[in-house]
């Protein structure tokens, strides 16, 4: 009896204890608290996971056709630009401090929606992050929910969000034209903003990254393997191997077998399906960090091995990694670094779905060099 009111008293006080900023804390197969670090809220962002956000009724942006104008830090707001092709370093048409919508920036097959954020404190020759949002997020969730704005504020950069437009805002990660070069899809409309900013913006192009959660993790996977003339690294909050998806983009119930971690294949085979996606390009890939949580209740945490494999084929490396630290960059994470350092994979003890977690995205724009 005692021991039982131990357990039981035990387990009342584990599932109280407070999820840090941008954890997880709730959706489907997940077991942990629902209680935020203060100052954040449980937020529902679609049936399969909730996340700690700021405050009690995080803003969400919506855009309007007003002219631009500047705003304050403070607040996510949105305006609209349209692009006319006039170089004026750095984003001269881009109003600082505000959540700006792009529109007329190049082929756009899917109508992805484009958003950009310059801060105040912009540098001269700056350097670009192309951040893409969860399955059922968007720009604006992603603006206000994940801590690149703040960054950006801090350090200099811009930031592309990209909205994906169809099933249920999840990026197109399987059809075969998001996956091949200039084919079509969705990544298609993201390169076509990048390049857009490459060529009006006086952006610097060594300095030109992706990033993404889940969804928007594996589309960071399929940016950089199907333009890796345009990105210099990538960081993969989430995510799965460029190409393991099978079932559709959103989603499903049983899970896509890629998602419940059944899918494994070779290095080469993981290699190859990077490079047909675009033959006969013989440059540099980029480098790549690769996050992933031990309880992810959404796609199974044995993705991130498929992740390394695939990148350190592309890389030429072993996959067995040179080094490893504890404790990086917080207590409950290690660190994996393979070969000479392109790639670096990322293991969160008892971490869910909900990244990046808090300071985590420093380390992803430290290593970038943003």
């Amino acid at each position: 009896m005692i021991f039982t009111l131990v357990l039981v008293s035990a387990l009342i006080i584990n599932s109280a204890r407070a999820v840090p900023p941008y954890g997880q804390c709730g959706g489907q197969g997940y077991a942990g608290s629902t209680q935020c670090d203060p100052g954040y809220v449980c937020t529902k962002l679609n049936d399969w996971y909730s996340q700690c956000l700021p405050g009690s009724n995080t803003p969400t942006a919506a855009p309007t056709t007003s002219t631009p104008t500047a705003t304050p830090t403070s607040t996510p707001t949105t305006s609209t630009s349209t692009s006319t092709g006039t170089a004026g370093p750095p984003a001269a048409s881009i109003p600082a401090g505000a959540l700006t919508r792009l529109s007329n920036f190049g082929t756009n097959p899917s109508n992805v929606a484009i958003f950009v954020y310059k801060p105040s404190s912009v540098k001269v020759n700056p350097g670009l992050l192309l951040a893409l949002h969860p399955c059922g997020g968007t720009a604006q969730q992603y603006f206000s929910g994940s801590g690149f704005r703040q960054l950006s504020d801090q350090r200099g950069f811009i930031v592309i969000y990209g909205s994906a437009a169809n099933d249920q805002n999840c990026w197109d990660v399987t059809g075969a034209n998001s996956l091949t070069h200039d084919g079509g899809g969705d990544s298609r409309g993201l390169a076509s903003a990048v390049r857009y900013a490459l060529s009006n913006w006086g952006i610097n192009p060594d300095k030109v990254f992706v990033t993404g959660t889940s969804s928007g993790a594996m589309m960071t996977n399929v940016m950089a393997g199907v333009y890796p003339e345009l990105f210099r690294g990538g960081a993969v909050f989430a995510g799965v191997a460029m190409g393991c998806l099978s079932r559709g983009n959103a989603p499903v119930f049983p899970a896509d077998p890629c998602a419940a971690g059944q899918v494994s294949r070779t290095a080469q085979q993981w290699g190859d399906r990077i490079r047909q996606a675009y033959p006969g390009y013989t440059g540099p890939y980029p480098k790549m960090q690769l996050w992933h949580g031990t309880s992810d209740p959404v796609l199974n945490f044995t993705n991130l091995n498929e992740e390394v494999k695939q990148w350190t084929n592309i890389h030429g490396y072993s996959q067995t990694a040179a080094t490893t630290s504890n404790g990086v960059p917080r207590q409950n994470w290690s660190k994996s670094v393979y070969g000479s350092g392109l790639v670096e994979g990322y293991t969160g003890q008892g971490s869910g779905h909900g990244l990046p977690e808090s300071g985590t995205e420093a380390s992803a724009i430290d290593w970038f060099g943003l």
